[in-house]
């Protein structure tokens, strides 16, 4: 059993996949510090300085200066301002894989249609094949 998982570990798509999954990771860490630290603070400006990460909803009751205050005396809180950073951080990540995924389709090669085997018989219009001087089925004179 320790031969065949070390042949599948082996198998290039196996390290493939695992370079991916930490190229995947670095690049989730840059998304999440673009949106946080040069998105949102331009967004919060324009919305009347609204800082995303401080908007909660204490279930507590109490009121708290901040998120991490109601954090801090354990009050149970919905993080909806962390919520929208994560949906603008999943939409840039999921806007830049769509055009990532479209570069890739256009560099694929496109496949050659094949040249045509047939033509159609101007006076039955029956399919024969191209070389063809008389319709096998009207016996027309193609010439």
């Amino acid at each position: 059993m320790l031969k065949e998982f070390k042949e599948f570990v082996m198998k290039g798509n196996v390290i493939d996949l695992a370079v991916a999954v930490i190229i995947g990771a670095a690049f989730g860490k840059i998304v999440t510090s673009f949106t946080n630290d040069i998105i949102m603070p331009p967004v919060g400006l324009l919305l009347g300085n609204v800082n995303f990460t401080d908007l909660f909803i204490s279930l507590d009751g109490q009121q708290y200066a901040s998120l991490a205050v109601a954090q801090a005396a354990g009050a149970p809180t919905i993080n909806y301002g962390v919520f929208i950073n994560t949906i603008i951080d999943f939409i840039i990540v999921a806007f830049i894989i769509f055009l990532i995924v479209k570069s890739m389709n256009r560099m694929k090669e496109q496949p050659v249609p094949a040249a045509p085997t047939t033509k159609e018989c101007p006076f039955c219009c029956t399919q024969i094949p191209i070389p063809a001087t008389r319709c096998p089925n009207c016996t027309s004179d193609l010439k």
